[in-house]
């Protein structure tokens, strides 16, 4: 059965997660520890027990999240469970390259560490902000964006149809979300981050992420990776690296990715990593597809229960 593992990113996160799988699988139980050497704090007792406030940190959150995703992954190798592709959402495309071995896993902690603070360093608290518009299409969408005259906006992801997040300047887009309401958008709401990320605001950040990369080594990847920049399958690490410093400042096409995936026949996805967004958004790309997540032993046992079929 070919199957595709996908990873979350930020804002999935929860004080909690990952606990029962760390109790139950010694291989995630290295993972952890791998995780806390290479951070220099207990990574296990932060994910557990937070606080909430710092987990929700930009530069916690990021090398938590995959953490926990990457511990699932190991636990779903040990039971013989192999990706045939896989991609990751933001963040988890760090996720991604862990388990596609084109990175080593302690050095993708300290890569998304660095990675919160180049996002947090790069833009003013207060100066950037991140809406969500459900209901329209994505060329009405671009097409506001476009419209807006008064500071930058710029669509960021696009996650599936109907569900789009713009990012820019704060005044920009809280233009954008009232011209997507005056235009019948369901909803167009700012977020609670305080990062906009995906667009040309992050261009500092890309510079020095790839400064950092440029001291990782990366691999070709065992198997292939579908990428959030241009939702291509890539099968070399010097694209994988490119990719990634574009990813940062470039629109997030997660849609286009699953789509890419369901394209070569493959419509059964495994999200590794806590909360399910990622399958919500599957299930609305592709209604036929099969969509499992990984958060505890239940899910777990789930999932296997099928796969073993």
């Amino acid at each position: 059965m070919k199957t595709a593992f996908v990873f979350p990113g930020q804002g999935s996160q929860y004080v909690g997660m990952g606990k029962e799988i760390y109790e139950n699988f010694t291989e995630a139980r290295e993972i952890f520890k791998e995780a806390s050497e290479a951070l220099g704090y207990d990574v296990a007792n932060l994910c557990f027990n937070g606080p909430g406030e710092e987990l929700n940190k930009t530069f916690r959150t990021q090398p938590c999240v995959l953490t926990v995703s990457i511990s699932f992954h190991k636990v779903l190798s040990s039971k013989g469970i192999k990706p045939s592709v896989v991609a990751g959402h933001s963040l988890g495309e760090f996720s991604a390259l862990v388990a596609a071995e084109v990175i080593k896993f302690s050095d993708a902690a300290k890569l998304t560490e660095k990675r919160g603070q180049f996002m947090q360093e790069a833009v003013t608290e207060g100066k950037g902000l991140m809406a969500a518009i459900l209901g329209l299409k994505r060329d009405k969408v671009n097409e506001i964006c476009q419209s807006v005259k008064s500071c930058y906006v710029s669509p960021a992801n696009y996650n599936c149809p109907g569900q789009i997040v713009i990012a820019g300047e704060k005044i920009a887009v809280e233009e954008a979300v009232k011209l997507c309401q005056d235009e019948g958008a369901k909803r167009a709401v700012p977020l609670s981050v305080s990062v906009p990320s995906h667009c040309r605001l992050m261009d500092s950040a890309s510079e020095k992420l790839a400064e950092s990369l440029h001291e990782i080594e990366f691999k070709d990847p065992a198997v292939p990776i579908v990428n959030n920049a241009d939702a291509m399958f890539l099968y070399d690490a010097k694209n994988i690296k490119s990719s990634l410093i574009r990813q940062l400042k470039s629109p997030l096409l997660w849609e286009d990715s699953i789509r890419t995936i369901a394209d070569k026949g493959i419509v059964v996805f495994i999200e590794a990593g806590p909360a399910k967004v990622l399958s919500g958004l599957i299930k609305r790309i592709i209604h036929e597809a099969t969509v499992f997540n990984i958060e505890d032993m239940r899910s777990l046992e789930k999932t296997l229960s099928y796969i073993q079929l």
